[in-house]
């Protein structure tokens, strides 16, 4: 999965310094394409530029094009064959094609639309960038296209016209418990694309020595997610095994919209969870979204095989609801 790309709000910047600023966004392949559907590159008007849609391939000519259409004042879809040579310089075993939709603000792009969708993206609000290329209209929808959003699909409707990025917000896991599973889930999930954190108020447990470079929260778990915020593209994984750690972050979390809730532990250690949560006056249909035992059953050994399973099962409730 592709990291959060910062394009949008280094165009509006740019643009808003009197530079001028163009998107370049890549919005069909073919073949081994460097870069997927959605990427960006945004070219300044004293072309500086920031981000790839092919990882060097033809960086140099989308930057020409998107110079003469920032002068011209219109959009432009341009299309590039990348040869095997270029693709096997940039790790590919072979080349493909790619077009590249090219965008200038302002005369194009209209500044206050730019602004609502970084706006947008800085709250965390999933949106699609809907933009007709026969008609020019633009709009962002909060509520349509739900499988292009759940599945991170930007992409041309049937029409062949209607060309509609996704502008998720960056997915994260919030392990509360730094165990010896954690150890193994966090560097996993990171490879994902989660933006993983850990939470443990346990000095021992949540240290840097065992968990370098990663970013630990040694606060009691309900107050640690209520910081955070939980949200539609968060997973929420408890894994101490004490009620006093995961019980206040597993109620915060069936009361938010997180897409996926797992607690460690055997079906008997799940039955009493359940029987808690039931005291604590949530209902039937809220329980049942912890996945407990957590992770998919593979019959798993050892911490790296159950964070396998784990990582398993959060894919599959994302993609497939």
């Amino acid at each position: 999965m592709e990291r959060f790309d910062s394009s949008p709000e280094t165009a509006l910047a740019w643009h808003r310094e009197g530079v001028g600023a163009v998107l370049a966004t890549v919005v069909q392949t073919w073949g081994s394409a460097p870069r997927r559907v959605g990427s960006q590159l945004v070219i300044g008007g004293d072309g500086r530029i920031e981000g790839s849609v092919s990882g060097g391939c033809v960086e140099g000519a989308v930057i020409v094009e998107a110079l003469e259409a920032l002068e011209e004042g219109a959009h432009r879809v341009l299309e590039f064959g990348v040869s095997d040579d270029d693709a096997f310089a940039v790790g590919l075993a072979c080349g493909g094609t790619i077009r590249v939709l090219v965008e200038p603000v302002g005369p194009v792009l209209p500044e206050p639309l730019l602004a609502e969708l970084v706006a947008a993206r800085s709250g965390r609000e999933a949106v699609a960038y809907e933009v007709n290329l026969e008609t020019g209209s633009r709009q962002l929808l909060r509520d349509g296209y739900p499988q292009r959003m759940r599945m991170d699909r930007s992409g041309f409707e049937e029409d062949g016209q209607t060309f509609v990025a996704v502008h998720n917000p960056p997915l994260r896991l919030i392990v509360v418990g730094a165990v010896h599973i954690a150890q193994a889930l966090v560097p996993m999930a990171r490879i994902a694309g989660y933006d993983p954190v850990l939470i443990d108020p346990r000095d021992a447990f949540g240290s840097e020595a065992r968990f370098p470079g990663e970013t630990i929260l040694q606060d009691w778990p309900d107050e640690a997610v209520a910081r955070l915020g939980l949200d539609a593209r968060t997973a929420l994984v408890l894994l101490t095994h004490d009620p006093k750690l995961d019980d206040p972050a597993l109620e915060a979390a069936l009361a938010s919209g997180v897409f996926y809730i797992g607690a460690l532990g055997s079906t008997r250690t799940h039955a009493k969870r359940v029987e808690r949560m039931t005291r604590a006056g949530f209902s039937a249909e809220q329980i049942a979204r912890i996945h407990g035992p957590v992770g998919m059953n593979i019959g798993a050994a050892g911490p790296a095989e159950i964070a396998v399973s784990i990582l398993a099962q959060m894919t599959q409730v994302l993609r497939q609801g």
